[in-house]
């Protein structure tokens, strides 16, 4: 899949989330009638987020402030809410007809929210300032429904330290499963606590893993796994596989919150699949340290992860709640934000202005985070059963790893039990 794809990944992520009370929504009618629609007074618009949780708050007041300075007619008012309760209280609060007048959403959740119909249609002022493929994502029959605030992808993160002891040479972009493997393999010492890879045995990196391997998670038409073949199964002894040889297993600490980041920031980890969110952690690593583009088997293929505002379609203030979200994906002011703060990426097309991005210091191969753009794998189109599915998927993985089934047996109660669930 090429570059003009990229936006077609929920994010950031990419796991079970939820939204806590929106209650003081546009659609609660609440907000004062304004100038932006037509009266001639001032406006208040409400914005329930979750992507400045936990430690970008102070970014997204200066964005807000710039917003309202150059829109003295609007005010936004913000609640910035916990990543792990989001998306359970937007539902409520979408139910109930009282969400915020702009609120966030995650590619991965664009077409079930867009087909529910709670989506105010957004008439886009400068369609150029995005990259196309980026805007095209929340688009519906050429209508745009949402706009794209941030994306964000994984990269192989490895400790140059460890490479350098062992007489290995660095990842780069030509590396393949076996290659990892291998300075895996040399590099690890479990009597010394050192390890030479990680990555989450988890229904987020199995989707990718599958890609890599030239196979897919579901048909053509969505209605059953496509993943029990040959290449399925080799993707799945992929992950699992690590597990007790280049990776600890979960009795070792694998799968405890952090834990694999505290190893690589200790020293004691060569490898990493993680996102580029890790910047930050990792400036705190005593080790010298780099990033590659994350190697394939057959084919490379890299988790991206795209968040964006959405309009509420029971808004009294859509005018004003369209010009605070494309203030917010779109300007100058937000990406230069995003960029100084390293909150992800602007969604922007001036490449003048992601340049600077390069230049940033550690981790010195920046460009990996663009050149891994160039081949992403999607998140399957699961809708509502996505997490369900996941949890099938981590169940079973989990089971491999353990050895208490093989890959096939694992692949096979996969198909198995998620056939049954989007059959139901």
């Amino acid at each position: 899949m090429n570059r003009r794809l990229l936006a077609c990944i929920g994010a950031g992520a990419a796991t079970t989330m939820a939204l806590a009370a929106c209650s003081s929504g546009g659609g609660s009618g609440d907000s004062a009638t304004g100038g932006p629609d037509g009266s001639g007074d001032a406006v208040t618009i409400t914005y329930s987020n979750f992507i400045s949780n936990g430690g970008n708050e102070d970014n997204l007041a200066a964005i807000v402030a710039a917003f309202e300075k150059e829109n003295p007619d609007i005010t936004v008012d913000v609640t910035t809410l916990a990543y792990a309760d989001y998306f359970t209280a937007l539902q409520t609060d979408l139910a109930a007809g009282t969400p915020a007048d702009v609120f966030d959403i995650e590619y991965a959740n664009y077409a079930s929210y867009q087909d529910s119909g709670v989506l105010a249609p957004i008439e886009v002022a400068d369609p150029s300032a995005y990259d196309p493929t980026l805007l095209e994502t929340y688009q519906t029959d050429s209508t745009q429904y949402a706009l794209p605030t941030s994306f964000s992808d994984v990269v192989l993160y490895y400790n140059k330290d460890l490479f350098d002891a062992a007489g290995q040479a660095y990842p780069d972009a030509t590396w393949t499963w076996a290659d990892e493997t291998a300075a895996a393999e040399a590099i690890t010492d479990q009597d010394a606590g050192v390890f030479g890879d990680f990555q989450n045995i988890s229904y987020y990196e199995f989707y990718k893993v599958l890609e890599q391997n030239g196979a897919s998670f579901l048909t053509d038409d969505g209605s059953a796994v496509a993943f029990n073949t040959p290449e399925g199964i080799e993707a799945a002894q992929w992950l699992v596989g690590k597990s007790g040889t280049t990776m600890p297993t979960a009795e070792q600490g694998a799968g405890t919150p952090d834990f694999d980041s505290q190893l690589f920031v200790d020293g004691k980890l060569a490898m990493l699949h993680s996102g580029i969110w890790m910047f930050g952690t990792f400036a705190d690593s005593t080790s010298a340290w780099d990033i590659a583009v994350e190697p394939g088997s057959t084919t490379q293929a890299s988790a991206m992860f795209s968040n964006a505002a959405a309009v509420s379609a029971t808004s009294k203030h859509q005018e004003a709640a369209a010009k605070w979200a494309e203030y917010l994906s779109g300007s100058d002011v937000a990406a230069q934000t995003r960029l100084d703060a390293g909150w992800e990426l602007p969604p922007i097309s001036d490449q003048t202005v992601l340049s600077t991005y390069l230049d940033k210091g550690t981790p010195d191969n920046r460009q990996a985070v663009f050149d891994s753009l160039e081949n992403v794998a999607l998140p399957p189109a699961l809708g509502d059963a996505q997490a369900q599915v996941a949890d099938i998927v981590d169940a079973q993985l989990g089971e491999a790893a353990a050895g208490r089934l093989t890959a096939a047996e694992a692949v096979a109660e996969m198909e198995t039990q998620i056939n049954a669930l989007l059959a139901g």
